[in-house]
């Protein structure tokens, strides 16, 4: 275990799992107790759109994501201000419309794009310490709206008809919340890549919500059962020689399952 932190690339990558593990574990309960898993993975995946751009272009591909996931997500929150039938509809569409932008733009750039293959399936042994930086900007840009709008944010996801009557304007903050996914997906590409990320967001989240009682419960779980994967993920990565990202969404899985587990022997016993 020691030999790991004789690498750079492997601190940087314990450092980008703490750092990511405090956003997805915030925002992934949002996510889960809002059941908007779906519209998460429309927004990430249309990240991918800009990350083309970006190569294309020639600036920071995370920072092309971060244009495209918050344009994606004022989409679908106008989509359902308007009352537009088959939303989950136009949610695909504008999910594979993200991806086949990416790839049109990654075609039409000169010369070959690296690392291109970690932003599908993510590779956290390849982060910088720039990335790590945008990582921790973006940590701390969410950690200020969810303070700032946490009693707004809970009244939205657990009764919208409740918020409105009490004078809330639930649009805008529905809006809001999504933006701040979208800035957790950009983070989350890096780690397990954009096919993987609505795994990630959501999987401690589904775990905390059987096992914490209040809203700010779940979040801490979400955080610590998010770093436990990421680090047990990147050592199997490093011991095994498996992807990164791949290996961190099979222990996610595997903790799923046990949690499932030992929620159907806590019932057992509690009804014997």
């Amino acid at each position: 275990m020691i030999e790991i932190f004789q690498y750079d690339f492997m601190i940087n990558a314990i450092i980008a799992s703490v750092l990511a593990s405090i956003a997805f574990g915030i925002v992934g309960t949002y996510v889960v107790v809002k059941r908007i898993v779906f519209i998460s993975g429309g927004i990430s995946h249309s990240a991918y759109g800009g990350i083309g751009l970006a190569f294309l272009v020639g600036f920071n591909p995370l920072v092309g994501g971060i244009l495209f996931s918050i344009g994606s997500a004022g989409i679908i929150a106008y989509l359902r201000k308007k009352g537009i039938q088959f939303e989950d509809t136009l949610i695909g569409i504008l999910w594979a419309f993200g991806m086949a932008l990416g790839v049109i733009f990654i075609d039409l750039a000169p010369g070959y794009a690296p690392n291109l293959m970690s932003y599908l399936f993510g590779n956290i042994l390849t982060i910088g310490v720039s990335e790590l930086y945008l990582i921790l900007s973006l940590d701390l840009i969410i950690l200020l709206i969810v303070g700032i709008f946490f009693r707004q944010f809970q009244a939205v996801t657990f009764d919208e008809e409740f918020a409105s009557t009490i004078g809330l304007p639930v649009n805008l903050i529905y809006t809001l919340l999504l933006i701040v996914i979208a800035l957790t997906t950009v983070i989350l590409i890096r780690l397990v890549g954009i096919i993987l990320v609505v795994a990630l967001l959501s999987i401690p989240s589904a775990i905390s919500i059987n096992f914490a009682k209040s809203l700010k419960r779940m979040m801490f779980l979400s955080t610590l059962l998010g770093l436990i994967f990421t680090i047990f993920g990147l050592i199997l990565s490093f011991y095994l020689n498996l992807a990164s990202g791949a290996a961190i969404i099979v222990v996610s899985v595997i903790g799923y399952l046990i949690s499932l587990l030992l929620k159907s022997k806590k019932i057992f016993i509690k009804n014997r």
